[in-house]
């Protein structure tokens, strides 16, 4: 009488008959999907609606804390004179001091100090007065005009989206070149922005800056946004 099978030989029976027919095939690598790498740029011009400006007072002297009480008392005029124009936003900034050596260099023999204030406005006309009355007793290092977030945002917006457009227009025509459709694999948009002018200032006397405040032309700023990617093309 025949007993069962050990089961190494049914083990084995199973090993040749997968090998014979029923093993799976192995798989063999996907081709390279072939792909294309390209950019598209759009811009807009964003109105320069925004002035900044920095007011300074810079003074010397032997005694530093005279020095400073000086200097403070001209920024303390400043800064009221400021009150009477909302529409500006100022605030303090930098105040530096730093001693003034003799000859030889090693002797201080007096010190120097500056404090500054930032003015900003989109009421350019207000800010353009109260700098041409600030001018009796500071000095105006820049005045600058630039969008504002709110504006810069909106222009940048409307270029990205044409851009992209241009992007996919692009894209779809050297895909057709080939007899290809295509798909988006990677896509980059950067933005970048051309600033306003900056206008270097004079230190002028109190009848001149009360008579004459600075002129200010807005102008506007290009905001140039491109976009990079990579294109897969498919049958």
């Amino acid at each position: 009488m025949t007993g069962p099978a050990p089961r190494h030989l049914i083990a084995f029976a199973l090993a040749l008959s997968l090998s014979a027919g029923g093993a799976p095939a192995i798989a063999q690598a996907e081709p390279a999907v072939p792909t294309i790498e390209l950019s598209a740029e759009a811009s807009g011009r964003a109105a320069n609606d925004l002035a900044t400006a920095t007011a300074y007072v810079e003074a010397g002297g032997i005694d530093p804390a005279r020095l400073a009480q000086q200097v403070n008392q001209v920024m303390a005029a400043a800064l009221a004179q400021t009150r009477h124009f909302p529409d500006v936003k100022t605030r303090t900034s930098a105040v530096h001091t730093w001693p003034v050596y003799g000859k030889e260099g090693r002797k201080i023999e007096g010190w120097r100090m500056r404090s500054e204030i930032q003015l900003e406005s989109r009421n350019l006309a207000g800010l353009s007065e109260l700098v041409g009355k600030l001018q009796a007793t500071l000095a105006v290092a820049q005045l600058a005009m630039q969008p504002a977030p709110e504006t810069a945002r909106s222009t940048a917006d409307q270029a990205a989206t044409d851009a992209i457009r241009a992007f996919e227009e692009r894209a779809k025509a050297l895909a057709a070149t080939l007899g290809k459709r295509h798909r988006i694999r990677h896509l980059a948009v950067n933005y970048g922005s051309t600033p306003g002018p900056i206008r270097p200032m004079m230190r002028m006397t109190a009848s001149a800056a009360e008579a004459a405040p600075p002129p200010m032309e807005a102008g506007d700023s290009e905001i140039t946004v491109t976009v990079h990617g990579t294109i897969e093309l498919i049958d």
